[in-house]
């Protein structure tokens, strides 16, 4: 593995002149032309976009549990420990999400990071001990109410994020390579339907990894995956039937054109560009003591990256997070284009109190980006404008009172610190922006005037 070099060098020795084909960026254009300069991208404060935040009261509970920019209002749903439509308590540690359009209504498939063998909480289960698993909530978008919520998989653990099917699934991943109680290996992407319930059969050709998230091209069908760990490789799984991932298919990872060594872009800035390629990952289903699929694809001089989480398709590309990368560790964005084989740093954070180790991230219908930060201390969503300034748009403010909140099973507590998770907005519209905060476990549907700004 290489040390990362400059960026004028990385440049020579990446591109070889070939800019030209990275010149056409659909809705990012100005984003994509300060990436191609190197310019420096600075940070827009709230009130030059939406206006400044300020408390604003939740319309469930009438507590001021997030910031918000004047206009937006929200509401609050599906707590940890809710009652769910089978009468069981909603499953805590809200991560991952998608939106799915049912009619007139939404889907919503949330994914809960559960560690742990205390019993599955729902049927089918992959492993009828582990924790993890998924909920199924149902909104409607003109009435602004959720109206149930209703478990859609059980079994599994850890699962942190995941992506959407253009055919209307949940692919949902395990952040974990580790081995239950009685031997039932964990580390897989299971698929939930939006309107039903997931089978609990891992997806075994997408390898068995700390899976983050991930996006699917529908042009192509092919799937792009993250791994939540240092080193992570960027994978993408090629079905032998695209939109039928039950069929299998060949996991590979992606290989940054470095005269056959492994390329490490740990620290790359803002404005990176890369040629790339691809390698097979030879037993991407590897069992106790054989060798991880990254290690088999660095052998092949598959490229690294610190802790790839977030993924999210739009914009007719991959837009992928590195929580730790970059020149200060605190975060990369990178986009990739599979048509012409090229990909950039479209942002890398310059310091914690621009942005702090983002995690998920989802495009809106508008072309704009949203970040879920997951770092320390005050915890935001941030937009990333197109043209290249990025700005918090809403600011978790939750404090539960001492005397707790009627009818919610939440601890009394300071909960600011908590991450955000599983921003997507409603499909086409883009009228609502969902999102979660891990704890105490909380789902959030945010509306306003998205449309005065990018998002």
């Amino acid at each position: 593995m290489t040390d990362s070099p400059t960026t004028t060098s990385r440049r020579n020795v990446l591109l070889g002149g070939g800019l030209a084909a990275l010149a056409a960026l659909g809705p990012l254009e100005a984003l994509g032309a300060r990436s191609a300069g190197a310019a420096p991208m600075r940070k827009t404060s709230a009130s030059d976009v939406y206006g400044e935040l300020r408390p604003v009261k939740d319309e469930t509970t009438g507590l001021p549990l997030l910031a918000l920019p004047r206009g937006f209002r929200y509401i609050s749903y599906g707590w940890t420990g809710d009652e769910m439509a089978n009468g069981n308590p909603t499953p805590g540690s809200h991560d991952g999400m998608a939106a799915f359009r049912d009619g007139q209504r939404l889907n919503l498939v949330r994914n809960h990071e559960r560690s742990g063998y205390a019993g599955a909480f729902t049927n089918p289960a992959y492993d009828p001990a582990a924790a993890g698993g998924t909920t199924t909530m149902t909104f409607d978008p003109n009435a602004g109410e959720f109206l149930e919520t209703r478990p859609s998989l059980g079994g599994t653990i850890r699962n942190c994020a995941g992506g959407e099917t253009p055919w209307g699934s949940w692919l949902t991943c395990e952040e974990t390579s580790e081995v239950g109680p009685d031997g039932t290996r964990h580390g897989y992407v299971f698929e939930v339907p939006h309107d039903g319930v997931g089978n609990g059969v891992p997806l075994k050709d997408m390898g068995r990894f700390s899976h983050e998230a991930v996006c699917v091209d529908p042009g192509t069908g092919y799937i792009y995956l993250t791994e939540d760990a240092t080193p992570s490789g960027l994978y993408r799984f090629i079905p032998n039937t695209p939109g039928k991932l039950e069929d299998g298919g060949r996991l590979q990872m992606m290989v940054i054109e470095n005269g056959g060594v492994s390329y490490s872009t740990y620290t790359d800035p803002t404005g990176t560009e890369y040629r790339t390629d691809w390698v097979d990952i030879d037993n991407p289903d590897y069992a106790p003591g054989e060798v991880r699929p990254v290690i088999q694809g660095q052998l092949k001089g598959g490229a690294v990256f610190r802790r790839l989480e977030g993924a999210w398709w739009g914009n007719d590309r991959a837009y992928i997070v590195s929580t730790n990368g970059g020149p200060v560790g605190q975060g990369q964005v990178f986009e990739y284009d599979p048509r012409s084989e090229y990909m950039r740093v479209l942002y890398a954070s310059p310091e914690a109190s621009v942005l702090n180790n983002p995690d998920n991230i989802c495009v809106s219908p508008r072309g704009g980006i949203v970040l879920c930060e997951d770092g320390d201390g005050e915890e935001f969503l941030h937009g990333l404008t197109t043209d290249g300034e990025i700005f918090p748009f809403a600011k978790n403010n939750v404090v539960i009172p001492a005397g707790g909140i009627q009818g919610k099973s939440v601890a009394p507590g300071d909960y600011t610190g908590s991450e955000w998770a599983g921003s997507v907005f409603e499909p086409r519209h883009g009228n609502w922006l969902f999102a979660n905060l891990q704890s105490p476990g909380i789902t959030f549907a945010i509306t306003g005037p998205f449309r005065r700004g990018p998002l």
